[in-house]
């Protein structure tokens, strides 16, 4: 790298700080305090993650043999229901797109701790900014959402931005790719578990690998993730669906797969 181009990165990369940092910031200061935190649900005063570059990726339609495939490159939507209907979403070279006003689409089956694979793209054409711009979400048990979300040089509340767990954790580093990019998702989530009372003996925890960097290592919910409300438990089924969500926004997945995991606590116990 010459002196030239050192010289300039020098001065672009205080440029771009400063404008995620100008004018009001997006989020709120009217919300309450986030449980075992400082900070307020959706807190604009909570800093921004470290923006990092996850380079080029490698994307593959290969998986293991023992994978459940829930999207593949024929798109086909078998698979999938939009409110126990036949699914509203499109189909897009060999993608399925969320278009505005089809609704959530989930998984016709249900399932426990798993193992995630997805692959979405926030469109081409950026419109809109904060929570407008390329919103979508990956609902686990269509309750603990993992947000999508254009956050390219796209400021939003930390807690709402793209791997965030939706109103409570914001990544651990900011590793978008630009709009129109394809982006990864590798999630390895384990359901919460109940006792027969309907206490909590263990809260859902997940691992979040997002464009091949790690966002989130065994992290806890708080509760079923939400806008504006401070997150709590209570007692539900075993098993769920997992959920896509349409936000108004035309974002398409591709290449969706999940490995059923056993309860550990049985597998040692063999």
């Amino acid at each position: 790298m010459n002196r030239f181009i050192s010289a300039l990165l020098l001065l672009v990369i205080p440029i771009v700080s400063l404008a995620l940092d100008d004018g009001p910031r997006p989020g709120y200061r009217d919300t309450p305090i986030i449980p075992g935190q400082k900070w307020k649900v959706h807190d604009s005063e909570r800093p921004y993650p470290v923006v990092v570059d996850p380079g080029a990726g490698i994307f593959s339609n290969s998986r293991p043999d023992d994978a459940v495939v829930l999207l593949d490159a024929s798109a086909e939507l078998s698979a999938w229901s939009s409110g126990g209907k036949e699914p509203r979403w499109g189909v897009v070279d060999g993608t399925m797109e969320a278009r505005p006003g089809s609704g959530d689409i989930s998984t016709r089956d249900s399932f426990g701790d798993i193992q995630l694979h997805l692959e979405f793209r926030t469109p081409p054409e950026v419109k809109g900014n904060s929570q407008g711009r390329g919103n979508s979400g990956v609902f686990l048990m269509e309750r603990y959402e993992i947000q999508v979300l254009d956050s390219y040089q796209n400021p939003t509340y930390p807690d709402g931005q793209c791997a965030a767990f939706y109103g409570q954790w914001p990544p651990l580093v900011n590793a978008c790719r630009g709009p129109g990019q394809w982006q990864s998702y590798d999630i390895i989530f384990k359901a919460p578990r109940f006792s027969a009372d309907g206490s909590l003996l263990a809260a859902a925890r997940a691992t979040v690998i997002h464009n091949g960097v790690m966002v989130h290592h065994d992290r806890e919910f708080l509760g079923p993730t939400s806008h504006r409300r401070k997150p709590s438990y209570s007692k539900h089924a075993p098993l769920g669906k997992i959920k896509l969500q349409d936000h108004g926004n035309p974002i398409r997945y591709r290449n969706i797969w999940l490995r059923n995991l056993p309860d550990e606590t049985e597998s040692d116990s063999r």
